[in-house]
């Protein structure tokens, strides 16, 4: 997709307004100030009282703050706004953005439904600005390494990832229906499409709730996605495993025709396979300060990222497909999924250019993947 091209840069800095003062919030402030390449010059949030103390917190109390994005940055000259909102909030905060003329870069997940993640998508194309997730552990340089290694073992037959921690969140997260798919999984299952470099095809999957668990949803869950070009991806994981729990990223194997590469989630992966090894390009970015460079680099050449609004898009289509696999207890085709957030998508718009850009899309999946 096409965007807008923005002249910035560490000579030309974005001028950018933060939405969202809470803990991911300010991990975004400190990264926006600390960023040659960005000027914070505001914050919106509807709690004014946390936006001050985040202002505070970065030793600027005089930053300027509101309880609106749009507002905040006409009235500081922004150019872009970083949207770390619950989400909720992402498509409202969004499309009130990219509609006055501002890109946007988002915290995952695209939105709290497809539907919705679908409407965003042609907001971007109506508007004619860049939307992009930040997803930011596909920057992860060992993920590279290992997509590397997954290119030098011939044809995958089998991607696996096993999760297991049990962090106690308290709060929203401890009420989901559920907590692992919806809020957790989409890590996983957006690195699996990058690995892989295919998209899924169907799922089946079974979540449940450990008798131990303190969480009210189910907390567990294995899901096998078939994906185009016949590989298999097994996710199998729990947010209340205790004792010899995994990386934050998981821990990883790819089984191909010529051997397996193993990645623990936390060190540099291995290859397990009597290959030559070939020269394996990484990540020159890390984390949401690697995701911050590439959505301005990206505004400045008019390059099409990672994370871009329609490539993510079907990251939160596993999500979705893969709870209504778990409670239907059937196999899922993702397209049917698909197409029933397009009708909701068109159905609940009321905007008449993102209407008419939903309209125009030949198929979903043909508008999601070039």
């Amino acid at each position: 997709m096409t965007h807008r091209i923005i002249g910035c840069g560490p000579d030309d800095p974005l001028r950018v307004v933060v939405v969202g003062a809470g803990s991911m919030g300010r991990q975004w402030l400190a990264t926006v100030s600390a960023a040659p390449e960005t000027e914070l010059v505001g914050i919106a949030d509807l709690d004014l009282a946390a936006a001050r103390r985040a202002a505070a917190g970065l030793g600027r109390p005089g930053l300027p703050v509101g309880s609106d994005a749009v507002a905040v940055a006409a009235g500081t000259g922004a150019q872009a706004i970083v949207n770390v909102t619950v989400p909720e909030a992402h498509h409202p905060v969004t499309t009130a953005a990219l509609s006055a003329g501002l890109p946007v870069l988002g915290e995952k997940p695209i939105a709290d439904t497809l539907a919705r993640a679908l409407s965003l998508a042609a907001a971007s194309e109506a508007s004619g600005e860049l939307f992009m997730v930040s997803q930011s552990r596909r920057w992860n340089p060992q993920l590279f390494t290992l997509r590397g290694m997954l290119g030098e073992l011939g044809a995958i037959g089998t991607l696996t990832t096993e999760f297991f921690k049990a962090p106690h969140f308290g709060g929203f997260r401890e009420e989901m229906a559920y907590p692992l798919l919806v809020d957790m999984a989409i890590h996983a299952f957006d690195a699996a499409r990058f690995l892989l470099g295919t998209d899924p095809v169907a799922v089946y999957c079974h979540s449940y709730n450990p008798p131990w668990s303190w969480y009210e949803g189910d907390a567990a869950a294995s899901a096998v996605f078939e994906m185009a070009g016949g590989a298999r991806y097994a996710y199998n994981g729990s947010w209340c495993g205790p004792g010899a729990e995994t990386s934050w990223n998981g821990t990883w194997r790819a089984s191909g025709e010529k051997g397996s590469a193993l990645w623990d989630g936390d060190n540099e992966p291995v290859l397990a396979a009597d290959v030559q090894p070939a020269e394996r390009p990484r990540s020159p970015y890390s984390d949401i300060a690697g995701a911050l460079r590439v959505f301005v680099e990206s505004l400045r050449t008019g390059a099409v990222p990672m994370g871009e609004v329609h490539e993510n898009a079907m990251s939160l289509a596993m999500v979705e497909a893969a709870v209504l696999s778990a409670r239907t207890g059937q196999r899922v085709l993702v397209d049917d999924v698909l197409d029933q957030a397009y009708a909701a998508a068109l159905r609940d718009e009321n905007r008449p250019d993102v209407r008419a850009a939903l309209a125009g899309w030949p198929s979903v999946r043909g508008a999601l993947v070039p």
